[in-house]
């Protein structure tokens, strides 16, 4: 359920008018006097259309009044803040919140400069920012605003004064949010009776704390202590408001969720729909705020005899959904995005169950659900990638320049994260310094978001013709995704049971169709089991990849038909999952009869499309076997058989193939630049503009999160163990942070002006735009954190927000020896203008026909185009002699 913003009349003058009297000259205040009262007028009518829901209007005229205060008081008087703040309410109410956020701000600046940092009214500009904050989903920065608001209140204003009882009710809430019940419902009792008190059992504000109060019980999913409380909230606001106030829609439809909770549909129904009459005569048809409605209304209609009346609430709470995701994505920092693309969460797991268990036989049901997969995954990857590559080819040199500075801040933070605190310095100290580096990433973040929205950049819309029109005749989509199923007892809005996993295949031509997979937890097991025995090269493998097989591929071949190039869009555990090593009813691998290129999300196939035209901007670069000691010796204990790191100490020890590796696949490249030893140098790699490949062979890590301890100053959370010399000094929770790849001197942590050790987030600063292929020769560089929907967050997801075209990546550790063949093969396959994909296909038939392990041909996946260097479509697919499975579990790793 989202807040409703309340809109406060002015029923006084504002103070700055009587401070008007006191201009130093009567000749000043004369000129003023014309322009300020025509403001007043304005801001008077401004009120007037507010209450009359006349929005548009009224955002006309506080436009105009603001430009009349501005031009008779100047830019920073308190009369200029209150036009800012109503001018903000009002595109907030109208959901513009990228509009709005700057003039919340700006308002608040003028008035903390003006009145001091303790004044009411700065109280009113932090709760008005935080309410913003907490309707796009960022509950972490709305909380610290209404903290500081209700403090300023409570000296200023006294312990019982409404505005305290607002301040409390709205931190209520985000502690709701929050799931913490227990410290909410103290402030959410304070609040009612401050408001009782002060304002009489019949005054609306009463009628909102009883609306809020009923939260705790609904939580607890007692509905019947809810329905009193809903109900005297509605009796109250009908008669101090009318029956069509806008105040109503929350009552209303908490009240009608607790009816059907209780199985009372006839009673809720209309409950609903007056509710959804009241919310699109006060904000229009298209209004976010209308979406819990339309769902919760659809969620009814589900469980009744009538699933169809469903579908169209569905498709039109999506769209709605869409526009908003489109919006603020587009205008926000990373951590904002994640925050409000969480907010939409349930409602995409509500739109894929109600096709799969209510509707699963309806082709509409089923281009819905698969629609809002692909628009909502990997959602925020793209957001940012699409960020920093028009700002990169489009942006003006400051822009170029702002880019610039955000790859050296997280530089920063990331060599910072690694060496830890410096001799003599505070944890505590360290801890603040790496939180005022963060905070200062997220506000340049959200500066390039301002200037991306300037460039007003038109997306493609994504619909499900034209994901199909970038298949081929041979090709299918294999959209996985996570969802929550119900059963005939599931209460609105609450997920039952454990996550499913549904597949969802789409075909050039045709309705998408699908299957459920089944639960997820059995099929993670499984494929925990099924990498442990590829990782370890265990003879008894091809087993768990055909038990793996059964539950996932199996059912998806079905639907596969004769299509042979499949794009495979994963969701959770599958991500790490090779599908070409898994085995088949017929005991072969399914190698031998598709060719796989692995995409975060269908809809990346749209930006792939866009890239092709995008040309590189220098040659190849090659890098192998850099000198992590500076050409000392390897430190004792350091791995030599594995591209991996030692990870508890972090130090890197020689890799004797990945300088023949390099040597190789340099010369098959025209024109490549090639780096070795000493020259291998994270500050080479940072100094890249766009080269046409790059190829690492070195150590790549990824480190799991381990358990924590209380965290430092910022949020920021140590890790156990304490670190030793040379050991790996706490780190943030950011997985960007724990993924990386080493380079020169990565073993002293010093490298030039570098550490030698380059992250993921690092990564992502990387100009890459133009690049077409990135091999990362190393351990675990596919690998990362797993967040639902989005992905691995890890190098896959950097070099994606670089600029890169496609990847080679690996899932495991694997073998120094047999990846220098493996990549010498592959770029001989690309040589011949074989597609990216097609030729890593080649090469791991090649070496399964020599009776390998797939330990060490599986490792490396294609992620991206898997079209040639040159632009080509890669061949048809035809299917390979291979040997079974079982005769290929012989060779082990040493």
């Amino acid at each position: 359920m989202r807040a409703t913003r309340l809109a406060a009349a002015i029923v006084a003058a504002p103070p700055w008018v009587e401070a008007l009297a006191q201009t130093p000259t009567q000749e000043a205040a004369t000129a003023a006097k014309g322009p300020l009262e025509e403001a007043e007028r304005l801001h008077r009518r401004v009120v007037e259309l507010e209450q009359a829901r006349r929005y548009d209007e009224a955002i006309l005229l506080a436009r105009r009044a603001l430009e009349l205060r501005e031009k008779a008081l100047g830019p920073e008087h308190p009369g200029v803040a209150e036009s800012l703040a109503s001018l903000a309410g009002l595109l907030s109410t109208k959901a513009d919140h990228a509009s709005a956020e700057p003039l919340y701000r700006r308002a608040l600046a003028i008035r903390e400069k003006a009145l001091g940092l303790d004044h009411p009214d700065v109280a009113q500009s932090l709760n008005s920012l935080a309410m913003l904050h907490w309707v796009k989903g960022d509950n972490a920065a709305a909380e610290p605003l209404i903290r500081r608001a209700l403090a300023i209140q409570e000296k200023a204003l006294g312990l019982e004064h409404p505005d305290v009882a607002n301040s409390l009710n709205s931190l209520a809430l985000l502690l709701l949010a929050k799931g913490d019940d227990t410290a909410a419902e103290p402030l959410l009792r304070r609040a009612l009776a401050i408001r009782e008190k002060a304002l009489g059992l019949e005054h609306p504000d009463v009628a909102r704390s009883l609306s809020s109060l009923a939260l705790l019980p609904l939580e607890k999913s007692d509905y019947a202590a809810a329905v009193p409380l809903l109900r005297r909230a509605v009796t109250i606001l009908e008669k101090a408001l009318g029956a069509e106030h806008h105040a109503l829609v929350t009552p209303l439809n908490n009240l009608a969720l607790s009816l059907l909770a209780q199985g009372d549909y006839a009673t809720a129904e209309p409950l609903l729909r007056r509710a959804l009459t009241i919310e699109e005569k006060a904000l229009g048809p298209e209004h976010p705020e209308s979406t819990a409605i339309l769902i919760n209304l659809a969620w009814l209609y589900s469980k009744s005899a009538a699933p169809t009346r469903a579908l169209p609430l569905m498709q039109r709470a999506a769209a709605i959904q869409e526009r908003e995701l489109t919006s603020v994505l587009a205008t926000s920092n990373e951590r904002q995005k994640h925050a409000f693309a969480s907010t939409v969460e349930d409602e995409t797991s509500s739109i894929v169950r109600f096709h799969v268990r209510a509707l699963p036989d309806r082709a509409d049901a089923a281009r819905l659900a698969l629609t809002v997969l692909l628009q909502r995954k990997g959602r925020i990857l793209d957001a940012m990638a699409d960020l920093l590559t028009q700002l990169r080819a489009h942006g003006r040199q400051e822009d170029k320049s702002k880019l610039g500075e955000l790859a050296r801040l997280r530089g920063e933070l990331a060599t910072r994260t690694l060496r830890g605190p410096v001799p003599g310095e505070e944890v505590s100290h360290h801890g603040d310094a790496l939180a005022k580096l963060q905070a200062d990433i997220e506000v340049l973040e959200q500066d390039l978001a301002a200037r991306y929205k300037a460039l007003a950049v038109e997306r493609r819309a994504v619909t499900l013709e034209a994901v199909q029109a970038t298949l081929g005749p041979g090709a299918a989509l294999v959209e996985i995704a996570l969802f929550e199923p119900s059963d005939p007892h599931t209460k609105p809005h609450q997920e039952s049971g454990e996550p499913h996993y549904v597949a969802y295949v789409l075909h050039r031509t045709g309705d998408p169709i699908w299957v459920e997979l089944g639960p997820a937890a059995p099929i993670d097991a499984l494929i925990t089991e099924t990498r442990a025995a590829l990782s370890a090269a265990n003879p008894r493998y091809a087993e768990t990849a055909r038990k793996l097989d059964e539950k996932v591929m199996r059912p998806v071949r079905q639907l596969l038909g004769e299509a042979r190039e499949v794009y495979v869009s994963p969701d959770g555990e599958l991500n790490l999952v090779p599908f070409a090593a898994l085995v088949d009813e017929r005991g072969q691998f399914l190698l031998a009869r598709y060719r796989f290129t692995y995409l975060t999300s269908g809809r990346d196939l749209l930006r792939l499309e866009a890239t092709q035209t995008q040309s590189p901007r220098s040659p190849p670069l090659v890098i192998g076997n850099p000198a992590y000691d500076e050409g000392g010796n390897a430190p004792a204990g350091a791995l030599s058989g594995r591209r991996s790191d030692a990870m508890g100490e972090m130090q890197f020890g020689p890799l004797r193939w990945t300088e023949s590796e390099a040597r190789e696949v340099a010369k098959l490249l025209p024109n490549a630049r090639l780096l070795l030893d000493k020259d291998a140098t994270e500050g080479a790699v940072k100094a890249l503009k766009g080269p046409s490949i790059l190829h690492m062979a070195t150590h790549g890590f990824f480190l799991e999160q381990p358990r924590t301890v209380p965290h430092a100053p910022g949020e920021l959370r140590a890790l156990v163990p304490v670190p030793q010399p040379r050991a790996l000094p706490p780190l943030l929770e950011n997985p960007l942070l724990r993924s990386g790849l080493a380079l020169a001197g990565a073993n002293l942590r010093r490298s030039g002006r570098e550490d030698g050790v380059l992250t993921a987030l690092e990564v992502a600063g990387l100009d890459l735009w133009g690049t077409k292929l990135v091999v990362l020769s190393a351990c675990d560089t596919g690998v990362g954190e797993l967040y639902r929907g989005e992905g691995v967050y890890g190098l896959r997801r950097a070099l994606v927000l670089a600029g890169v075209d496609s990847q080679i990546m690996s899932l495991w550790k694997v073998a120094d020896e047999e990846t220098q063949a493996l990549m010498t093969y592959y770029y001989g396959r690309l040589s011949t203008d074989h597609g990216r994909s097609d030729a890593l296909r080649e090469v791991q038939i090649t070496m399964a026909r020599k009776g390998l392990h797939p330990y060490y041909w599986a490792a490396f996946i294609a992620s991206g185009s898997g079209r040639s260097l040159s632009g080509k479509e890669p061949p048809p697919v035809r299917e390979a002699a291979l040997p079974t499975a079982a005769d290929t579990m012989a060779t082990a790793p040493e």
